[in-house]
C-alpha cells in the first residue's frame, strides 16, 4: 500500500511470497526501487512484476540521462501503465507506484490488472487488500503527517496479514521525501496486534 502526505509518500508491504498454498519466501522485499526517489509495490506474479520493474528502471535511468534530472513519478507510472496495458493478456501484475519529485511532490499511482493508471491519495493492492478496504476507508484522513501515515500503513498491513493466508512475514515501510528514502522494518512482537476472536 502507499499513502501521500504533505512532503512525500509512505509505502509498505508484507514479505510473504506464495506458490499456491506453499510459502516460497517469507522475507521477500516487495518494495522495489525504480529510481532514487520512486519505488513500486508489486503484487501478482513475482516473475512478471520483477521483469516489469527492471524494464521501467532501465527506461527511467535512460530518461534521467536525457533530461539531466530525476524523472517525475508520473512518468514512471505511465511507463508501468504502458507495459501492463500492452501485455495485459500475458501478465498478472498489480503495481502501486509511489515517489517524490520536485514538480509535484509526493504522489501515488495505482496500476491494477489490465493496465489502468490512476492517481490516488491512498492505494492498496494484493490479495490482502480485500480484507482492509473498510479499515482504510474509515481511518484515512487527509493531511496526515509522515508519522501518522507510517502508523496507518503498519496497522493496515498487520490487519491484512492476520486475515489473509497469502500475506504475512514482516512489515517493510519506506518514507520517500525530498531528502531521499527512509526505510523501516517491523518484525515479530512489534507488529500491531488486534482482536483475535
Amino acid at each position: 500500500m502507499a499513502v501521500e502526505f504533505d512532503g512525500g509518500v509512505v509505502i509498505g508491504a508484507d514479505s510473504r511470497t506464495t506458490t499456491g498454498a506453499y510459502i516460497a519466501n517469507r522475507v521477500t522485499d516487495k518494495l522495489t526501487q525504480v529510481t532514487d526517489y520512486i519505488y513500486c509495490c508489486r503484487s501478482g506474479s513475482a516473475a512478471d512484476t520483477q521483469a516489469i520493474a527492471d524494464i521501467v528502471n532501465y527506461h527511467c535511468n535512460f530518461h534521467k540521462m536525457e533530461i539531466g534530472e530525476e524523472p517525475e513519478v508520473k512518468t514512471a507510472a505511465h511507463i508501468f501503465k504502458e507495459m501492463c496495458y500492452s501485455y495485459r493478456d500475458e501478465l498478472t501484475a498489480g503495481i502501486i507506484v509511489a515517489g517524490w519529485d520536485k514538480k509535484n511532490g509526493g504522489q501515488v499511482y495505482s496500476i491494477p490488472l489490465g493496465g489502468m493508471c490512476v492517481r490516488q491519495a491512498v492505494s492498496i493492492g494484493g490479495s490482502g487488500s480485500t480484507y482492509v478496504y473498510g479499515y482504510v476507508d474509515s481511518c484515512y484522513k487527509e493531511g496526515m503527517t509522515k508519522e501518522q501515515c507510517l502508523e496507518f500503513t503498519a496497522k493496515t498491513l498487520a490487519l491484512a496479514m492476520f486475515r489473509d493466508g497469502s500475506s504475512g512475514g514482516i512489515i517493510r515501510l519506506a518514507a520517500i521525501t525530498k531528502d531521499g528514502v527512509e526505510r523501516k522494518i517491523i518484525t515479530g512482537n512489534d507488529i500491531p496486534k488486534f482482536y483475535e476472536g
